[in-house]
């Protein structure tokens, strides 16, 4: 199969960038598996397996897509979708508060993400974990971590530090945020609990990952997938969060808690013994490995190939989220 993934984004992608990993690593494993992969991206883009488009802003994006390629898998939503001659599918990536209308052909990222929109059609993202430095999982374990983009309020740092200093003893590290923050309303923080790593690079993530107790996620949206999630599974991290969007389905109770109660996160987290940082290992490498997301994205491409839509009344948010933050107390 002969296969376009358009993004408009450069990758490969050095620092943050979750959806530029997601379909990186979703064209290496379809390569692997003995498909043509294409990417149709931004400019400065380089890729050792696949063919790389650059796309042109002055141009649209409908009449960039090669004759040659069998679908197309975009990643965003084009403006005039209805003028392309070509198979293909669209995932949707992030929320979208209101209740505009979806194409037939689009994936979403968690089963929660997809019900919200009325819509069963989803592929959890993966990762290669060969890509990742292997956790050692005899190392003592001396804090908990914190990791998202901090300056974003729906993912409730100041939750994560709340419920650190509500416990005897515990740390900690802050990875993708700093403690002076303009973005947050001229945010402080300071605690001698507390230590900021701002954004970093795979190698020093997986360093703190590697040595944390466990992942501290108090977000206070409905998180549509949360690859910091599997990541810090996959370093042997237990999930403390909150039970909004997909964390339900991604913390299995094995692996995690779910709570929207600060007192009771914080009791969960000074008994993180309990959870088994082996079992959190296997389970993002068994369950969020990227072949296996590759593998349910080309049954999706079969079935577009097939002339099947893939949901049978286009999505829409089923319900308008009023407040500005889900409950946290």
């Amino acid at each position: 199969m002969n296969i376009v993934i358009v993004l408009n984004e450069i990758i490969p992608v050095l620092d943050y960038g979750g959806t530029e990993r997601v379909i990186w690593y979703l064209g290496k494993e379809l390569a692997k598996l003995g498909h043509k992969i294409n990417f149709l991206v931004k400019d400065g883009s380089s890729c050792p397996f696949a063919n790389v488009i650059f796309i042109n802003r002055n141009k649209d994006i409908i009449a960039q897509i090669p004759d040659y390629v069998d679908i197309v898998h975009f990643n965003f939503r084009p403006a005039n979708i209805q003028d392309i001659k070509k198979p293909y599918l669209i995932t949707m990536h992030g929320n979208e508060n209101s209740q505009v209308q979806f194409d037939l052909n689009t994936v979403f990222v968690s089963k929660n993400h997809a019900n919200r929109y009325g819509s069963e059609s989803y592929v959890h993202n993966g990762l290669d974990w060969d890509d990742f430095v292997k956790p050692d999982l005899n190392l003592k374990r001396e804090y908990f971590h914190f990791l998202a983009k901090a300056a974003w309020r729906i993912k409730n740092v100041k939750g994560a530090i709340d419920v650190i200093e509500g416990t005897h003893r515990e740390k900690l590290k802050v990875l993708g945020g700093v403690r002076f923050n303009f973005k947050m309303g001229w945010r402080f923080t300071f605690s001698s609990h507390v230590k900021f790593y701002g954004m970093v690079n795979d190698k020093k993530k997986s360093e703190i990952l590697n040595r944390s107790k466990g992942l501290i996620f108090p977000v206070r949206w409905h998180e549509p997938f949360g690859l910091s999630i599997i990541e810090s599974l996959f370093y042997g991290c237990p999930v403390f969060g909150t039970p909004y969007g997909s964390l339900p389905e991604i913390v299995q109770a094995d692996v995690g808690f779910l709570t929207n109660k600060k007192s009771e996160l914080i009791n969960a987290i000074e008994n993180y013994e309990e959870f088994s940082n082996k079992s959190c290992h296997e389970f993002a490498l068994d369950n969020f490995n990227s072949k296996k997301m590759a593998v349910s994205y080309l049954e999706k491409y079969q079935r577009v190939l097939s002339n099947e839509k893939l949901n049978q009344i286009e999505p829409s948010l089923i319900e308008v989220q009023k407040e500005k933050f889900l409950d946290w107390s």
